[in-house]
């Protein structure tokens, strides 16, 4: 049952990493999510039902419209492709589970989040503030179905969405203090509520050590092949998304192993 199921979960996944893409793309120029229907951005022309399916549209059309032949970026399939493996990735590891939903969204909202920033150096509002609400209803609607106390659950999304602001005001405010300059946007310390309200404070803390140390490896190694001059803007967001993503999957195994060797 495991493969049809598995086959299932990356097909959703892939669409809606399709779905991603019209976000990535639409949200930033302020238009439309849901309509007009996909089309191409040079000609126009409306997009049939059958060169919108993930991946293997893009493969079909050989990587051009059908109508105009202008090339389509390939990063379309590579999208909904991880966004369809997130997803398989997820479904083995919590199974048939509330969480498994749960976090099926908190990924899309992260990858969404982190293409978003990587393009344009921004992390919208409205991704930031529908996730953190999504965080806050999805820990309460867990206590719910745990039957433990869903008021705890509550108050654990919304304190891990105040020690992420805070923790990143805090951060910015030191950071300009030190750098004569902004050391981090707005956008970051929103994301990092988000992030608080999804993992909760403890998890949250893990999430944005890892996520320093992915932006000073990816800082460095883009100084160093670029031979460019280190304090260069990067985005931030898929550092955080990437730092989230590892300890969703495997944060309590890093902290007991660490209260292990430091108990």
């Amino acid at each position: 049952m495991l493969v049809p199921a598995s086959l299932i979960v990356f097909a959703l996944g892939a669409s809606i990493g399709s779905f991603i893409n019209v976000v990535v793309y639409r949200l930033p120029a302020g238009l439309s999510v849901v309509y007009p229907p996909s089309r191409c951005p040079r000609c126009l022309n409306e997009l049939k039902a059958y060169d919108n399916v993930p991946v293997l549209g893009w493969l079909w059309l050989k990587g051009r419209c059908r109508y105009c032949k202008s090339k389509i970026s390939m990063r379309y399939p590579v999208v909904e492709t991880i966004t369809g493996l997130l997803f398989l990735l997820i479904f083995w590891v919590f199974q048939y589970s509330p969480q498994t939903i749960g976090y099926w969204i908190f990924c899309s909202w992260l990858l969404a989040l982190s293409l978003i920033d990587f393009d344009t150096m921004t992390l919208p509002n409205p991704l930031t503030k529908s996730g953190l609400m999504l965080g806050v209803l999805f820990q309460t609607v867990l206590g719910f179905m745990q039957s433990t106390s869903f008021i705890n659950h509550l108050i654990g999304a919304i304190v891990g969405a105040v020690v992420g602001i805070w923790l990143f005001d805090a951060i910015s405010f030191i950071g300009s203090i030190i750098f004569q300059k902004e050391a981090m946007g707005g956008g970051d310390a929103k994301l990092a509520a988000m992030m608080g309200a999804w993992l909760g404070w403890r998890h949250l803390l893990l999430a944005v050590f890892i996520s320093c140390i992915v932006g000073v490896v990816a800082g460095g190694s883009g100084a160093v092949l670029e031979r460019r001059k280190w304090g260069k803007k990067m985005p931030f967001g898929p550092c955080l998304a990437l730092g989230s993503l590892i300890t969703l999957l495997g944060g309590e195994m890093i902290i007991s192993s660490y209260l292990r060797l430091f108990p």
